[in-house]
């Protein structure tokens, strides 16, 4: 398996060093950014095969991020995957309405979240 990079965007700097753990054992270079703008940045920066997006980010918000990195052509194919503990009724629909592909629930079953980001890999490749 080639190296996949991805950007991780989360405030919570406990996530972000779990979920790093976790995906980087798999094999996954992770970047990683604590809000919106430095997200925007890295996502500029080092042109990830994914993105996991926290939807509770302070500033911009997940969504409003997502909306931003689909403006930008060379980012519009990249999967967002929403990684967020908004699991009320529409959240999820409002989630993917932004621009996410996907939305994964915290807490994150961290067994299964490296099989959730190989799915959205292979679907990612069998779209191009």
């Amino acid at each position: 398996m080639s190296q996949a990079t991805i950007l991780y965007i989360e405030d919570n700097l406990a996530n972000r060093e779990l979920i790093k753990r976790v995906l980087e054992v798999e094999g996954y270079q992770v970047v990683e950014a604590e809000d919106g703008a430095t997200g925007l940045q890295r996502a500029l920066e080092c042109k990830p095969d994914l993105i996991l997006m926290d939807i509770n980010l302070p500033e911009i918000d997940g969504l409003t991020l997502t909306a931003r990195l689909r403006q930008i052509e060379e980012l519009q194919n990249v999967p967002i995957i929403a990684l967020t503990a908004n699991v009320m009724k529409g959240d999820r629909e409002r989630t993917l309405a932004a621009g996410c592909d996907g939305y994964i629930r915290k807490p994150v079953d961290i067994d299964e979240l490296p099989v959730q980001i190989a799915r959205y890999l292979a679907g990612m490749r069998e779209r191009i």
